[in-house]
């Protein structure tokens, strides 16, 4: 796709970019050396440094399960209340549809790449992530990692060391500490505290998509707070979206055409139900078929702007692509 080739020369990126110099507003872009990765969760979304130098193998190991895709629609299976939340063990299949019987939907466990050398150093403090093993077996990672919700030095030292890979940024650890406020159930397997929103924890019944904290995981250019962003780099729009009747997403959208229509193009994989929206969220309505975004933070390789009042019109639903009609 030319975009990818040539964005320098994008209608996209030109059009941006007059909006720019006619007024929006510049921001500064800090200088960020090491992998950052955005997570999206039922309960809003954090921002995670890798430790490139430090954790090598480990980082290699966790980013080629996101840039597979193995997380995406992924949840967190664990719980502990003030120590843990656990994920990347199972991952939620899209062979249902909101609507559809909860019984034709699955969970499946995420297929293990290997197992990851233990790379033990930096302190499982509170708001890093480490990687989760077998007990008795150092070098037994492979697609479980954990936030660690308290300063759990003991882990420094069981087990030949916890990997410590990388750490939550922000005030981002919020979000893990909500879903550590969940009730949660046992299902059997990985799963035996898993947490559950909206849910009778005594119903004898399996929770559904609505009931889990589900996750999607992609790699950023660098570190935003901000609801609704874009980068050039990702060729991605992450935001989150009052979708009507289809309930409250966060979910990403790929840039697909860049001239003479702006096209974008929603990630299915990407999407995942919210407990809540956040302040600044998209509206899509059903009446005129538009989404729109009151405020989107613009990256291009470090030079970051905003621009406001971001209209697309659904222009092909089979392939839930939207045009953009003003900003």
């Amino acid at each position: 796709m030319s975009f990818l080739c040539n964005l320098g020369n994008s209608v996209f990126k030109r059009s941006f970019m007059a909006a720019v110099l006619g007024g929006s507003l510049l921001l500064s872009a800090g200088v960020q050396a090491d992998t950052l990765v955005r997570v999206s969760t039922s309960y809003g979304s954090f921002t995670v440094e890798l430790f490139d130098e430090a954790a090598p193998d480990t980082v290699a190991n966790f980013l080629g399960y996101v840039d597979r895709g193995d997380y995406a629609r992924s949840l967190f299976h664990r719980s502990e209340p003030d120590f843990v939340v656990q994920a990347g063990a199972y991952q939620w299949q899209r062979n249902c549809a909101t609507g559809m019987d909860p019984a034709t939907c699955s969970v499946a466990s995420i297929p293990s790449q290997g197992n990851v050398r233990n790379e033990p150093g930096a302190s499982n403090t509170r708001g890093t992530l480490a990687m989760a093993k077998l007990g008795g077996a150092p070098d037994s990672a492979t697609s479980q990692w954990f936030v660690n919700l308290a300063d759990n030095t003991d882990l420094d030292t069981q087990n030949g060391g916890f990997t410590v890979f990388g750490k939550v940024l922000g005030d981002g650890l919020s979000v893990a500490d909500a879903i550590n406020d969940l009730p949660f159930i046992n299902v059997g397997g990985e799963a035996q505290q898993l947490p559950v929103r909206d849910f009778d924890t005594q119903q004898n019944q399996l929770p559904v998509e609505s009931n889990l904290v589900l996750i999607n995981m992609h790699r950023v250019e660098r570190f935003s707070s901000s609801v609704n962003v874009f980068e050039y780099g990702t060729a991605l729009l992450t935001t989150s979206v009052d979708a009507g009747g289809l309930g409250s997403l966060s979910l990403n959208m790929r840039l697909v055409n860049d001239g003479p229509e702006v096209v974008f193009e929603v990630i299915p994989d990407s999407i995942v139900p919210l407990a809540n929206l956040p302040e600044g969220h998209g509206v899509f309505t059903d009446a005129d078929q538009r989404l729109r975004l009151p405020r989107v933070e613009v990256n291009d390789n470090g030079q970051v702007s905003v621009i406001t009042n971001v209209v697309m019109r659904l222009a092909d639903a089979a392939q839930l692509r939207f045009v953009v009609e003003s900003y």
